[in-house]
């Protein structure tokens, strides 16, 4: 089986310029495959506060702000698809919120997100403490590709 390895960033109404493109693809097929999975299509899309509202509320019913959303489109089992949407403004707070630099934040969230489409669930404690064990172990891994 051939690995597609289809990473995209998009921007939805804000306006940001998301740097290091290849090596963040590169940690994040790094990430899937040490968990055995291959990436099919990913596509992240940084949005501002309002446009993930609107997002939450006509696809998930939420009438709330949330850094993230995660919609996984995957069809075969082992290969993730879906789409990322990242609040730029809620990263920003919370980075702010949790004492950590953006960027940091930025790659937690994301990482986050690519967890979910591996089916890492986060509403149990027990789930929660598995997702943030995941998280920081995958990010503990990135200077190797951020360099």
């Amino acid at each position: 089986m051939v690995e597609k390895k289809a990473i995209y960033f998009f921007t939805e109404e804000v306006s940001y310029l998301f740097r290091d493109k290849r090596k963040i693809r590169n940690w994040i097929i790094s990430t899937t495959t040490s968990e055995k999975y291959t990436v099919e299509n990913v596509n992240f899309i940084f949005s501002s506060d309002q446009f993930l509202h609107k997002t939450n509320v006509t696809y998930l019913q939420h009438d709330t702000f949330t850094d993230i959303i995660t919609f996984d489109t995957s069809e075969v089992k082992k290969e993730i698809s879906g789409d990322i949407y990242i609040s730029i403004d809620r990263v920003k707070d919370n980075a702010i919120s949790f004492g950590v630099n953006f960027k940091s934040e930025l790659h937690r969230v994301m990482i986050h997100g690519i967890l979910h489409l591996m089916g890492y669930k986060d509403k149990s404690k027990k789930e929660k403490e598995l997702m943030r064990s995941k998280e920081d172990y995958y990010l503990s891994l990135l200077p190797k590709f951020i360099q």
